[in-house]
């Protein structure tokens, strides 16, 4: 987060904290070290687990204590884990986990042929290894004595940088969502990409420019970037507001549909945190974002029929709007919050904070007390959309919403936006709530050896556990709770001097200075 040189201030990136005052009544919140604590010993809980079962391989199947490698076999639970063990100071899990590193062959799959997602390689293992290698390089440094260690991180990201840079190989330079490193480097070929995977490469691959010295990464996604920046083709739906897949040959939008939510969500929430990584270079990022948050507040702020106190995010294709969305879009809130602070517009706190309030409340109207992956409404603006079924009539009158996928994986931005919303508004409101956000994720997801997703959070018991748990259990959900109970540091949000930014995979890099 660069807050730190006078360019900054000059930008009025400091001053605006001023503007924020704790409103009247608010109950300050502090660290709160119990609750840390527990929340600590989840993560040791799971960690202990997926190390006996799992380990070196992806994700851990905690009921049958098998595991997987859906993410190519290099250890994706270890390496997305590995920032949250560093933040929390256990350092046997940290050497554990620093001592693997240097052992994997991010050259090459074990099986030919086997597909390479550049979106989730590149955050959950690039985004893991850089932010660790910026803590232990800064102000965790005391957590590891060996160096060299620390230093295999960024080498190990640029070996598996410069495999991935093939999907760059395409006529316009926007990247291909797959590769293959076995048995040659190539890339799938496929005809379009979509916002998200496009736009969700440039904080990583710019931030292993400045750490390596090469400017070929940043180079690379920035031009994939560039047609996000400035689009063609099929029109936005409204300012800003862009499609979702674009050509590969010649960068042009194919559609008008889109949404905060799959297929869209990070590209947006990438460019006002590039601006925070970097406000001199990236303000045209920065004018990117504040159409499609005006927009957003706009066009696609709804409230239901039945609870118009609720704000949720509808889709569009087009003008149209569709009243549905789900747990992925609830991290819009801490994004508005964001881009409130860097801005000095209240505004975007105010929406923010009702987007946190609106999103944390389908886990309050569920029996299981944990959002759904998916809901509807009745927009009131709109009361001729679908109506709810008739079996659920009776929810939708209290909730404001009706389920349409009841199922959790372990989904983690509730909690984001909870901790963006106590860490500027300092209310301890946001700890209380997140509070009973992990207290019941952690006791209904609680399954065999560690911790599993859910098949239907509708039901009391969260209808049994489907046997998953992905590696952003440890990088994000686990994170974002501890954060809001622990100490200061320098990877706290502040409301300003920040000297960190976090991916979207919750991986804190220090900003450029």
């Amino acid at each position: 987060m660069r807050f730190i040189s006078g360019s900054v201030v000059a930008l009025g990136l400091v001053a605006p904290a001023l503007a924020f005052p704790r409103p009247a009544g608010v109950k300050r919140g502090s660290p709160n070290p119990t609750r840390a604590a527990a929340v600590k010993a989840a993560f040791q809980t799971s960690w202990n687990a997926y190390h006996q079962y799992a380990f070196p391989h992806d994700d851990l199947h905690p009921v049958s204590n098998t595991y997987d490698d859906e993410r190519n076999g290099w250890g994706s639970s270890a390496i997305d884990g590995l920032d949250t063990a560093i933040l929390m100071r256990d350092s046997a899990i940290v050497n554990t986990i620093l001592k693997r590193v240097p052992q994997i062959d991010f050259t090459t799959t074990a099986n030919a042929n086997e597909g390479i997602s550049v979106f989730e390689t590149n955050i959950r293992y690039i985004g893991g290894m850089l932010a660790s290698y910026d803590l232990l390089k800064g102000p965790f440094k005391s957590v590891v004595k060996n160096q060299t260690l620390v230093d295999n991180l960024l080498t190990q990201a640029e070996s598996l940088a410069n495999g991935l840079k093939v999907s760059f190989n395409t006529t316009s330079g926007v990247p291909d969502p797959t590769v293959y490193f076995n048995p040659t480097y190539r890339n799938s070929g496929t005809g379009n990409n979509n916002v998200a995977e496009i736009g969700t490469l440039v904080l990583e691959w710019t931030h292993l420019s400045d750490l390596t010295g090469n400017p070929l990464y940043g180079q690379l996604a920035q031009k994939g970037e560039s047609y996000l920046l400035n689009p063609t083709g099929s029109p936005e739906a409204w300012p800003g507001l862009v499609g979702t897949y674009v050509s590969t040959s010649n960068g042009q939008f194919q559609d008008s549909n889109g949404s905060w939510s799959a297929l869209s969500d990070s590209f947006y929430e990438y460019l006002i945190k590039m601006y925070l990584y970097d406000p001199d270079t990236f303000g045209e990022y920065k004018d990117r974002w504040v159409l499609a948050a005006d927009s957003t507040i706009a066009h696609l702020a709804s409230h239901p029929t039945s609870r118009k106190d609720l704000t949720f995010l509808s889709q569009y294709s087009g003008q149209t709007t569709s009243p549905q969305s789900g747990h992925l879009a609830s991290f819009a809130g801490g994004n508005f919050i964001l881009g409130g602070i860097l801005l000095g517009e209240q505004k975007y706190i105010d929406f923010g904070i009702e987007l946190t309030n609106s999103y944390f409340d389908t886990y309050n109207q569920t029996a299981s007390g944990i959002g759904p992956e998916g809901f509807q409404w009745v927009d009131s603006a709109n009361s001729s959309s679908s109506q709810p079924p008739s079996s659920d009539a009776g929810f939708y009158n209290t909730a404001g919403f009706w389920v349409t996928a009841p199922y959790y994986i372990l989904r983690p931005e509730t909690l984001e936006s909870i901790y963006y919303s106590y860490r500027i508004t300092g209310d301890s409101k946001y700890q209380d709530i997140a509070w009973e956000a992990i207290s019941a994720i952690l006791s209904k997801c609680r399954a065999g050896s560690a911790y599993s997703s859910l098949n239907d959070v509708t039901q009391a018991n969260g209808g049994g556990a489907s046997d998953d748990m992905e590696s952003f259990w440890f990088a994000e959900v686990l994170k974002y709770a501890y954060l809001i109970f622990a100490e200061e540091s320098d990877v706290q949000l502040q409301k300003s001097n920040n000297k960190f930014v976090f991916n979207t995979e919750a991986h804190p890099f220090r900003i450029r200075q």
